[in-house]
């Protein structure tokens, strides 16, 4: 009955207990998305994801109506992408998981779209046409966001504050001197050094995965 990550197999079943499991998030409004993501992918308990993804519920609701235009289809749909999600993150480290279920609904909606004839404006024909490689695209450029965040933060606070404000904060060495105190040569340093290791971090990170 049970797959990976105690998934229940069964749709219905898993929906009865998904509802149960969340009807006490509240106890759970001081923690965030990411840390619960974080002891979902840290222990593999189904429990917090189901928390994390109850909070979106509205959300994709609303986006399932705007493209559906029905609200028994749009709430089934909503339950298919509940499930959709607990496969894909059970496999991915998703970093924006807003965004990330947005694009999958919205997948979503088209291709039943698509499967009923109905016309789909041209906008969305553009992203209809190869959902798959965006979705993967999307997983890979998450994973990569995750690598970076987890190996930024094991670099030494000069190197790290330097290298977030040259590379993520686009600034200039100059603005950077301003901003940290630190000398032209100092700076340069810093991002150089910086730039190496959190390389070799990532590096690192990936041949263990």
């Amino acid at each position: 009955m049970y797959s990976r990550y105690g998934i229940l197999e069964s749709p219905h079943l898993y929906i009865k207990c998904f509802i149960f499991n969340t009807l006490s998030q509240e106890r759970y409004d001081h923690i965030t998305d990411s840390e619960l993501l974080e002891k979902f992918y840290g222990t593999g308990d189904n429990k917090w994801l189901g928390i994390v993804l109850q909070r979106y519920t509205l959300l994709l609701l609303g986006v399932c109506m705007k493209y559906l235009r029905n609200e028994e289809e749009a709430r089934d749909a909503v339950q298919q992408i509940f499930m959709k999600s607990l496969t894909e993150l059970a496999k991915y480290k998703v970093v924006y998981l807003k965004s990330w279920l947005y694009m999958v609904a919205k997948n979503h909606c088209l291709m039943k779209l698509r499967d009923k004839n109905i016309i789909i404006p041209v906008e969305d024909k553009l992203q209809l046409a190869a959902p798959d490689n965006e979705r993967e695209e999307l997983l890979e450029k998450e994973a990569s966001l995750s690598l970076l965040e987890k190996a930024l933060e094991e670099l030494n606070p000069e190197q790290k504050t330097c290298v977030t404000l040259f590379y993520l904060q686009k600034k200039s060495y100059h603005q950077i001197v301003l901003d940290t105190g630190f000398s032209l040569l100092q700076v340069k340093s810093y991002i150089q050094n910086g730039k190496r290791n959190l390389k070799q971090l990532i590096e690192k990170k990936m041949d263990r995965m």
